[in-house]
């Protein structure tokens, strides 16, 4: 009798734990959906302010509708539900979306030209020393100039690579240099036998 009592106070805290950490999730995820919706509304400011300037300055619009001007049904945040899961599970009944914004734009992104982590895979490839990020950020601006690229994200590309064994990184001083791995053990090679 005493393992029942036993047994069932172990599962009500286990219980009261999980609700609680379902309770905390659910505000962190209320909270992101507010951010993301704050983060929406400015977008369709911003591109209705877009729509006006393109309309002031003569250009004619665009014969088909943007993706961007279907309307997209976004949930309002939650409240925070009391009571027992199965009453918060039945007020928060899924909603349906579509993802083809979503796949639309994924799809045209990779259409139009390849990801930076080829390219920067590709660039380390062809290079016969080991190069900074900040080098080959600049061969890729200049190899690309319809592409942005920026230091930080090449950087993070870069130790991505690493990360994988598609890349290695070296420290000169303060400097960090990057090879293929292929380039890497040739050069290694190359000293041995001096």
């Amino acid at each position: 009798m005493s393992e029942t009592t036993e047994l069932t106070s172990q599962y009500s805290a286990q219980v009261a734990s999980d609700l609680e950490r379902n309770l905390k999730e659910q505000e962190h995820l209320s909270g992101e959906i507010e951010v993301l919706q704050a983060r929406l509304a400015s977008v369709q400011r911003d591109h209705t302010v877009l729509v006006n300037l393109q309309q002031a300055l003569g250009v004619p619009a665009p014969t088909t509708a943007p993706a961007a001007e279907s309307t997209v049904s976004v949930p309002a945040a939650r409240k925070k539900t009391t009571g027992t899961p199965s009453t918060a599970r039945q007020s928060a009944a899924p909603r349906k979306r579509t993802g083809t914004k979503t796949a639309a734009k994924a799809s045209a992104a990779s259409s139009a030209s390849p990801k930076l982590v080829d390219l920067v895979r590709e660039h380390l490839t062809g290079q016969s020393e080991p190069r900074s990020a900040a080098e080959i950020t600049t061969a890729l601006e200049q190899l690309h100039p319809e592409r942005t690229v920026k230091t930080t994200v090449v950087r993070t590309t870069l130790e991505g690579l690493v990360a994988k064994n598609q890349a290695q990184r070296t420290k000169q001083g303060k400097s960090v240099y990057y090879t293929t791995p292929d380039t890497a053990a040739s050069a290694d090679s190359g000293e041995q036998s001096v």
